[in-house]
């Protein structure tokens, strides 16, 4: 029997090719697909690009009248190219995880425009092979897996595209094979850790061959070991797979192996640059209420009382490296 606690989201994304959303969203007309469908198609390849993103939750008294209007998304204009890795951080309430559902076309702009592989989230027709091309993943594995059985689980998406039965049980092997989890195909989700049933829900997702994988919080509810897990399969599938991943996360050493972060408050995007660039700049993170790696964190005091590091050290490696080469120059 189907857990309860089976996300809808999950449900409408395998089942139904038509937008949705949880909350009322002020719609507009309809944007221009030309310009993305020649950058996406033409060479450039934005698997993912939006335009003035705006989305606006509505809220509601119990007549159905309008009580507020809050602005989670703030013309947001970014480009994400196929195969890159991309981390959004944001402190709660920045506007990252609604972003990110625009991605999987979940929730539809209230203005502007978002484009993924070339097509208009608001096209109805458009819907269907836009959830194909972009996975989600969600923060609590259990609102994601269904299946009574590991690897039955990971051929329910193949298994609703329409995808041959032979078909189904080759991805079903190579994705849990892309995450280390091939060997637990027998077991029960129930008799998983945390991590490994995100990594499964990872596999699940993989397995209907996505271009893009979007990442909402992946690890928010697992425990060191089990984000290790995680963020290790995720970054096989983008260096080996090529698959495209987009990581939401306030885990400041998750993204330290991504290609662009995107720094997110007030649903703006504030800062935008390489993990070294971002994490140069410790004074304006703090101010939006974000941390920085330990290790960062430690290089910046060291420079603070005099000792010549270069910025935005990311690794403890680094960082050794950076003060033996300080020594020596100081004759130490």
């Amino acid at each position: 029997m189907i857990s309860v606690s089976l996300s809808c989201y999950f449900v409408k994304w395998l089942y139904f090719p038509k937008k949705f959303s949880t909350i009322e969203s002020a719609q507009v007309s309809r944007g221009n697909l030309t310009g993305a469908m020649s950058e996406s198609r033409g060479g450039i390849m934005s698997i993912i690009k939006t335009d003035k993103l705006v989305f606006e939750y509505i809220r509601r008294d119990e007549d159905g009248n309008v009580e507020g209007i809050t602005r989670a998304v703030d013309e947001v204009t970014l480009k994400i190219k196929q195969g890159d890795f991309i981390a959004i951080l944001g402190h709660n309430g920045s506007g990252k995880s609604t972003l990110a559902k625009h991605m999987n076309a979940i929730l539809c702009p209230t203005e502007g425009s978002i484009w993924v592989d070339g097509r208009d989230t608001r096209e109805e027709s458009e819907v269907w092979n836009i959830r194909q091309t972009a996975g989600m993943v969600f923060q609590n594995p259990d609102n994601q897996i269904i299946g009574q059985v590991v690897e039955e689980d990971v051929g329910f998406g193949p298994e609703n595209m329409g995808v041959p039965t032979a078909e189904i049980w080759e991805r079903v092997e190579e994705s849990l094979k892309a995450v280390g989890m091939y060997k637990f195909r027998k077991y029960s989700p129930n008799k998983l850790s945390g991590g490994q049933k995100q990594r499964v829900s990872i596999a699940g997702v993989l397995a209907m061959h996505p271009k893009c994988i979007v990442l909402d919080e992946p690890t928010a509810m697992l425990d060191p070991n089990g984000r290790k897990e995680v963020i290790r399969a995720v970054r096989a599938l983008n260096d080996v797979e090529n698959v495209t991943v987009i990581l939401i996360t306030h885990y400041m050493e998750e993204i330290i192996h991504a290609d662009k972060v995107f720094v997110m408050d007030k649903g703006r995007i504030a800062m935008q640059g390489t993990p070294r660039e971002i994490f140069s700049k410790v004074e304006e993170l703090k101010e939006l209420r974000l941390d920085v790696p330990q290790v960062t964190l430690l290089a910046y005091e060291l420079q603070k009382k005099g000792i010549a590091l270069p910025d935005g050290i990311l690794s403890i490696e680094e960082l050794t490296d950076e003060i033996v080469k300080y020594s020596r120059k100081e004759g130490r």
